[in-house]
């Protein structure tokens, strides 16, 4: 649906609904990598831990160089490697919600982000997803106590 056609009110509330979608998605995949990996996110220690972990490259082989086939794919799908990708993926969605969440604060103020991020974890919460197993925390995040 383009918003060019839609009245200024309705193009603006179209806007509000696909920024909520898209922190809801990412709050999503965010969870549900942190309970597969058995990842706690629920203070700022748990989450600076994560951030702070030294990790090894997860390419144990180039596929394009290694002569046997099937012993590259062997080494990219191992266990240890699937969940290094998936904790480097942890991290990298960490970082990317955060660049979100300061740009729609930039773009929108602190009160509508605010609205957006709870009506986004209301949502993962219908959806069966335990508070803060996002790593989110709208008091703190927002000042509250």
């Amino acid at each position: 649906m383009p918003t060019d056609s839609l009245a200024p009110d309705e193009a603006q509330l179209e806007r509000l609904r696909q920024m909520e979608a898209s922190i809801e998605s990412l709050n999503a995949r965010i969870a549900r990598l942190a309970i597969a990996l058995g990842v706690s996110l629920a203070n700022d220690n748990d989450v600076a831990g994560l951030m702070s972990e030294h990790h090894a490259p997860t390419a144990v082989h180039e596929r394009r160089v290694t002569s046997g086939h099937a012993e590259a794919t062997h080494a990219s799908t191992s266990p240890e490697h699937r969940a290094a990708h998936q904790r480097e993926e942890l991290r990298g969605l960490l970082v990317m919600r955060y660049g979100v969440e300061k740009r729609y604060v930039d773009d929108t103020g602190v009160t509508v982000t605010r609205q957006i991020m709870v009506q986004a974890e209301q949502q993962l919460e219908r959806r069966g997803f335990k508070p803060g197993v996002d790593g989110i925390n709208l008091a703190r995040l927002f000042g509250q106590s």
